[in-house]
């Protein structure tokens, strides 16, 4: 259980940071970034750009609190990150049901409309960051490698999880163009 926070640590750290990179990675991508959340319809048209630069200030606030060594800051970073989970899970819920397709501009470019499975990642990161604030420290008298090995597969986790977009579209399928009629051009004519 004590590497459950180095773990945790990791994999939330990589996650927020992807996600403030790919929205402040530019002018044009910050302007997509709030017409995501314009798209959404969840936040009247005038608090769009306020909280859109709220959302980037929270998430480099998770980024730098569970970077900080020592139990207190970590756990406030495991919070923030529960709030905010808690928050896009609810607005991208209450978006889907309404049938908006907006895309998901959470890790920056994204062509992905917003869907079940961002709702279902947003659960699984939330119960990651309360498990981070409720787990214990990694004791003084752990084992180092077990820190760095949870601390990597903390890490290896943020990255699939940051591609997961691109991951799940590999799996589905493809469209298959409607066949023309029997001298269509897979067809030899007699």
């Amino acid at each position: 259980m004590e590497y459950l926070f180095a773990g945790a640590r990791g994999l939330l750290g990589l996650v927020f940071l992807v996600s403030v990179v790919g929205k402040v990675a530019g002018r044009s991508a910050f302007t997509a970034f709030v017409g995501s959340v314009r798209a959404l319809g969840v936040v009247p048209p005038v608090l769009v750009r306020p909280v859109a630069r709220t959302v980037i200030a929270w998430e480099v606030a998770v980024c730098v609190l569970v970077a900080v060594p020592g139990r207190s800051a970590a756990t406030a970073g495991f919070l923030a990150a529960v709030a905010l989970l808690a928050g896009f899970t609810t607005g991208i819920a209450a978006a889907v049901r309404r049938g908006a397709t907006a895309p998901c501009r959470c890790f920056g470019a994204s062509t992905t409309p917003l869907g079940t499975p961002h709702i279902v990642r947003n659960v699984v990161l939330c119960a990651v960051a309360m498990a981070g604030a409720l787990s214990a420290p990694v004791a003084a008298d752990a084992r180092p490698g077990g820190a760095v090995v949870a601390g990597a597969t903390g890490l290896f986790a943020g990255a699939v999880i940051t591609q997961l977009d691109h991951l799940l579209t590999l799996f589905r399928p493809l469209s298959v163009p409607a066949r023309t009629g029997a001298t269509g051009p897979n067809r030899r004519s007699a």
